[in-house]
């Protein structure tokens, strides 16, 4: 059994962590107080909960100096001249409620130090609490931060990026307009392709479903997308922690109505698919049957199957439900002109097409539904603390501003963000909220509409079954009295 995760059980939470963003992230997610050199400044979660262990993990050419955490971050942050330089890389990974605390923080340092350490970087891991404190949902993960820049054999730092001059066809460098010296920048490390995520990716996955195999446990986690796993169904929205606690509290929200309902229609878009798979196989193979000289039609059999359930008959009442059930399969084949195993596969065929595109015009549908919450919710934080940007543009003292930002720090974040993500989707397009609102109530009803056409269809499947098991049943009553005179005369020879 594959769990319902696709990707999130192991996330890059950026391309990589600056230097605004690192220093509280490894403060947040280790929930220590840490000094920044670089800032001057003190970032205290020492309050927040559910941090079990934290602890830095360093190759055998690091200086033992680094396991101190703010002497690493602030050394980082001291190699780096941009103001604007990237500093580390960021992972959110889940940890498996089937496996004990333990086993998952054994996993989790080998999986560090096989595709981190061992590669030259330094790993700095927290460990959260399965359960928050006030009886939350459980939620084991740990955040992994890794530095960029690889460390030097002697133990300092090595350059993220070398330049490659450009060269004419006599082996000169070439001068730009300018008079300088033309070059690409290449990378000295694979860490920040997609491919080496991709691969990351793949050996947690592969490290979790060994040690579910290990201890007997049917169930695996895959890497790859719904998609890239040729499964056709509808991916779940990232519900968040707040979302789960609200939920676990019986507290409904908007994302857990959408993931109620994809996950009830996946459930369903599994049982028909898989009901029309057996319906094509059986219907090959009883073509191939019927193909055969003399062949008698679907309403032959159905009389022939129908008449011998009824001489068996113990009573009235189950001669009578056969003649209903009779009636209702002939009916059926009459009302959709099914004469020949060709018809009903013609039928089977349009039914499965009717269903395929009902399936894909609602998952087109939730993908822009998870779109419009998004643009909703950023758009909102915009135009709500927009205002409190603009004040802190008109204040023209440096302390007044620093002032400014410390006590709206939490705003400005939210702001940033909100900026950053609708700059982004919208491609230089205007904040539209009244109307993405309008449009996120209409997909809603719509989707609520599309979600029970689904039935219909079902209960054709079922019907299809139905004959299907009642020419199966004819077809063998036919085939035995052939097979015993064959037997009979091989007996005779």
């Amino acid at each position: 059994m594959t769990k319902d995760s696709t990707l999130s059980f192991f996330n890059r939470t950026d391309q990589a962590q600056r230097r605004s963003e690192r220093h509280c992230q490894r403060s947040l997610s280790t929930g220590e107080r840490l000094y920044s050199s670089y800032y001057g400044e003190v970032s205290d979660y020492t309050k927040k909960g559910g941090v079990i262990a934290s602890e830095i993990m360093l190759p055998p050419h690091a200086p033992e100096i680094y396991l101190d955490r703010a002497t690493l971050w602030n050394a980082v942050e001291n190699c780096e001249k941009h103001p604007k330089a990237q500093l580390a890389y960021s992972f959110d990974i889940a940890m498996q409620n089937e496996l004990t605390l333990e086993e998952n923080m054994e996993l989790a340092r080998k999986f560090v130090q096989e595709q981190f350490v061992t590669k030259g970087m330094i790993a700095d891991l927290a460990f959260h609490s399965p359960e928050k404190e006030d009886g939350g949902i459980p939620n084991p993960h740990f955040h992994v931060m890794t530095t960029m820049r690889p460390l030097n054999p002697d133990g300092t730092w090595g350059q993220k990026q070398r330049r490659e001059y450009l060269l004419d066809e006599d082996g000169n460098r070439i001068r730009d307009k300018n008079g300088d010296y033309m070059f690409n920048a290449v990378h000295t490390t694979d860490w920040h392709e997609p491919e080496t995520l991709e691969h990351w990716r793949e050996q947690w996955a592969a490290a979790v479903n060994t040690k579910f195999e290990e201890k007997g446990l049917d169930v695996r986690i895959d890497h790859r997308s719904y998609v890239r796993q040729g499964l056709d169904l509808i991916p779940t929205v990232h519900e968040g922690a707040n979302v789960r606690q609200m939920e676990a509290k019986g507290i409904r929200t908007e994302k857990g109505e959408l993931n109620r309902w994809i996950k009830a229609t996946n459930r369903l878009m599994q049982d028909v698919r898989k009901k029309i798979k057996a319906l094509f196989v059986w219907m090959a193979e009883v073509k191939e049957e019927l193909s055969k000289p003399q062949t008698p039609s679907l309403a032959d059999l159905l009389i022939a199957y129908y008449n011998q359930r009824n001489a068996g008959a113990w009573s009235n009442k189950a001669r009578t439900g056969n003649l209903k059930q009779f009636a209702e399969a002939v009916n059926y084949l009459t009302e959709n002109k099914l004469l020949t195993l060709e018809d009903l596969q013609e039928r089977l065929s349009s039914v499965n097409e009717e269903f395929e595109a009902l399936s894909d015009s609602m998952k087109k549908k939730s993908a822009r539904i998870k779109e419009l919450q998004e643009l909703i919710r950023e758009g909102e934080n915009y135009q709500r603390l927009k205002p409190v940007h603009t004040e802190l543009n008109n204040i023209k003292f440096k302390k007044q501003r620093e002032k400014f930002e410390t006590s709206h720090d939490a705003e400005l974040r939210l702001f940033y963000a909100a900026r950053r993500i609708l700059k982004e989707k919208l491609d230089g397009k205007p904040i539209a909220l009244k109307a993405w609102k309008q449009e996120y109530a209409q997909l809603k009803t719509e989707y609520a509409e599309l979600s029970p056409q689904h039935k219909p269809l079902r209960e054709e499947v079922i019907r299809l079954r139905q004959v299907q098991n009642a020419v199966d049943t004819a077809l063998r009553r036919r085939e035995q009295p052939q097979e015993v005179q064959r037997k009979k005369h091989e007996m005779e020879l």
